[in-house]
């Protein structure tokens, strides 16, 4: 679990035609504290999940460039991270492993993820706003009978709203979404040091061709999701 805040009264002006602001001032207006909540690495073969959870008191324009996490260039996430904590009441990211992932499967593993995330938090938020068309604050406890049982998913009956592509529309959803994707880059680019034949600090863990060739060779390491429809080892 990472956290993180920086309370500011400035605003940073931005040219974006979109108003980032749009989901979370009828809330704040209403005396709601906001929290954006969303995910990264779902889709992919190895490595962690983590969710962002950015939480928004007040009407600063959010940082110039904002923008969904995926239609950003590596190093355009990586400026924006300094901005965005400053920018951000407060800020957590939580996550889980890909052990967790194959024990729990991945809607309680992404629910799991998304309650560390709250629980790094100092600013209690009164609300949600979660990017996609599910609350990842809830899920099915449903494990297998001697699989380690989860925490207590403790957030799921927090008022909610999903937001599909909320990351293109919703500041604290897209602040969220560039935060947690920075920090798992960053991640599978410090596990890429170890396993350099995986290509993970460039495909970052996905299902890139010279990653599933790198799987069929040498098998899968402890980094990957082993539940998952994985490529079988060819044998020598």
């Amino acid at each position: 679990m990472l956290r993180g805040g920086a309370f500011s009264t400035v605003d940073i002006v931005t040219t974006e035609a979109v108003d980032w602001l749009v989901h979370e001032r009828e809330l704040l207006d209403r005396g709601e504290i906001v929290v954006g909540i969303d995910e990264v690495g779902r889709g992919a073969l190895a490595g962690p999940l983590v969710v962002g959870a950015v939480v928004v008191t007040g009407r600063a324009v959010p940082p110039e460039s904002l923008n969904d996490s995926k239609l950003l260039t590596p190093l355009v996430r990586e400026e924006l991270v300094e901005p965005l904590e400053h920018w951000a009441a407060d800020w957590s990211l939580g996550s889980v492993s890909a052990a967790e992932i194959d024990a729990w499967g991945l809607r309680l593993a992404l629910a799991v993820a998304a309650t560390r995330a709250l629980d790094g938090l100092r600013v209690r938020p009164s609300v949600a706003l979660v990017d996609g068309s599910f609350n990842l604050l809830r899920a099915p406890i449903d494990v297998a009978f001697g699989v380690e049982h989860p925490p207590k998913l403790s957030y799921r009956s927090m008022s909610t709203t999903t937001i599909v592509k909320g990351d293109r529309c919703c500041a604290s959803i897209a602040a969220a979404s560039v935060l947690a994707k920075v920090h798992r880059d960053r991640v599978m680019t410090d596990l890429g040091r170890d396993f350099a034949d995986y290509g993970w600090s460039s495909n970052k863990g996905y299902g890139a061709k010279a990653h599933m060739e790198a799987i069929r060779r040498l098998g899968q390491t402890d980094h990957h999701r082993h539940s998952w429809q994985l490529p079988e080892q060819t044998a020598c």
